[in-house]
């Protein structure tokens, strides 16, 4: 008599398993999305900008002060965005007004950061006091708009780029203090910053390596995000007078002169303004991006 002998059952490949074999992908965890088509293109604007801000001889292709005969005149082979009311060519312009609108955005949100920074730290570490003196003036910050704030300091200090930048950055201290101060109050009570005072670490020491760089890191990309903001804060002081002098080549001044003309010349108005808004959404998009890897990574 021959014996058969039966396999036992083979037990049911687990759906995760299965699931992987199906998507390789999903086998090693998958693969991160690289940047959309968006990010890359507020990538390059701002690249370009950058080096419009550093070398603008380099991207211009007329003298920015140059007065000509043509008046008003529309895109061109010779003047690739028109001319203004000066004759002066348009492009070269907004090249050249690359660089105070750089250096007011990213200057301007330096300047409340590190303000910020500093008040929120002490405002978070201090005693009952301190935070209470130190909060009371942010309130009354807060209690004013930016760019009203930011006229107050120019009433002060005068007009002018540079003084325009501090107002703004004075302005926005408020904002980034109470963020940093809410940052540092959930800091100080974490288990690692009481494990470094077990240690025997100094007060010093622990709010050097770990309070104030944990406290600041998640601010740094919603700083990004304030550049626009503060471009078009520093833009609009030149508009109206308070920030850069004509004939300087100036995004808030160009659009100031060219609301004169906008019946014979759009473009005049158009061009300088598309810079702005390119600005403000290219810095937001990368910032808006940031933001989601910074918390992807946690």
């Amino acid at each position: 008599m021959t014996t058969v002998l039966h396999r036992p059952p083979t037990a049911p490949e687990p759906l995760a398993r299965r699931a992987s074999a199906a998507n390789p992908r999903r086998a090693r965890g998958g693969r991160r999305r690289g940047p959309g088509v968006g990010v890359v293109l507020a990538l390059a604007f701002l690249v370009f900008l950058g080096v419009a801000a550093a070398w603008p001889s380099l991207l211009q292709t007329h003298d920015p002060l140059e007065i000509t005969p043509d008046l008003l005149a529309p895109p061109s082979a010779e003047h690739w965005l028109g001319t203004d009311e000066n004759g002066r060519d348009t492009y070269s312009r907004i090249v050249g007004g690359a660089r105070e609108a750089v250096l007011l955005g990213f200057g301007a949100v330096t300047l409340s950061l590190v303000g910020g920074s500093l008040l929120g730290v002490l405002a978070g570490l201090g005693n009952r006091l301190v935070e209470t003196v130190v909060m009371r003036f942010v309130d009354i910050g807060l209690a004013f708009p930016e760019m009203l704030l930011a006229l107050v300091v120019i009433a002060v200090s005068g007009r002018g780029a540079r003084n325009a930048l501090i107002a703004i950055g004075i302005a926005g201290i408020p904002t980034f203090a109470r963020l940093v101060r809410a940052q540092t109050l959930t800091i100080r009570r974490s288990s690692y910053v009481e494990s470094a005072r077990g240690l025997g670490l100094t007060e010093r020491a622990v709010v050097l390596r770990h309070v104030l760089p944990n406290a600041v890191r998640p601010v740094l990309v919603l700083a990004t995000i304030g550049v626009g903001t503060a471009s078009v804060a520093g833009a609009g002081l030149s508009f109206i007078g308070l920030g850069e002098a004509p004939p300087a080549p100036s995004w808030g001044v160009m659009l100031s002169t060219a609301r004169n003309f906008l019946a014979n010349s759009l473009w005049g108005a158009l061009f300088p303004g598309l810079a702005i808004t390119l600005l403000v959404v290219s810095v937001t998009v990368v910032g808006r991006r940031l933001q989601r890897g910074t918390g992807a990574a946690r």
